[in-house]
């Protein structure tokens, strides 16, 4: 699959790049996208919810009513789960949620989410390109000439760019990323792919 190379102008370069068809053009895999997904979600939650259960809560435990002859339940402590103030029963605990997923099933993932993006032509290569400065109205103007300003897009660069970074970090629908840390999660997520010429051949190198 052949795809036409832009310049960050929005405008044909005159050059063409062809898709490796091992990672741009297999038979997608739902299930292993569903898992690295949900891996992905799970590394991001801090997983510190606490509730205080019978043995943490403040409250004496002596007796606040004798065994028999009230005519109601029988009740050892003001700490019960079912006084008002009392603990909480089976209540959330500090956990790790991470799991491990095999490296295969990754890269199989990722390439599964860049094949549905290809399948889509939701795939724009632009020229290598730089910011000599960190400003977010210069990358709007980008955005803008690429026609994506208004889609959520996922820009993968060879390696980490500081100036484009801290230029994209404030625009809610655009993000940055270097090739070799893309994620399942953030190629579906985005409607547009933006990928550099060099970031191609690290894809090639990083999923092969």
């Amino acid at each position: 699959m052949s795809i036409e190379i832009q310049n960050i102008e929005g405008k044909s370069s005159g050059k063409k790049v062809t898709l490796n068809k091992d990672i741009f053009a297999v038979e997608p895999n739902d299930h292993a996208i569903y898992l690295d997904v949900k891996w992905y979600l799970a590394r991001r939650r801090q997983g510190t919810s606490k509730a205080k259960e019978r043995a943490e809560v403040t409250g004496s435990t002596k007796k606040i009513k004798k065994q028999k002859g009230t005519g109601t339940a029988r009740a050892g402590s003001i700490k019960s789960p079912l006084f008002k103030g009392g603990g909480t029963v089976f209540g959330p605990t500090p956990r790790d949620y991470d799991f491990k997923l095999n490296k295969k099933l990754k890269k199989v993932a990722r390439k599964s989410a860049l094949s549905y993006k290809a399948k889509g032509s939701d795939i724009i290569v632009v020229e290598d390109f730089v910011m000599e400065a960190a400003k977010t109205k210069e990358f709007k103007i980008i955005l803008e000439k690429l026609g994506i300003d208004s889609q959520k897009s996922l820009f993968l660069l060879p390696e980490k760019n500081d100036n484009i970074y801290l230029a994209a970090r404030n625009i809610q629908k655009a993000k940055v990323a270097t090739a070799d840390s893309i994620s399942s999660y953030d190629v579906m997520n985005a409607n547009k792919l933006v990928v550099t010429e060099s970031a191609l051949k690290t894809i090639d190198t990083y999923l092969a």
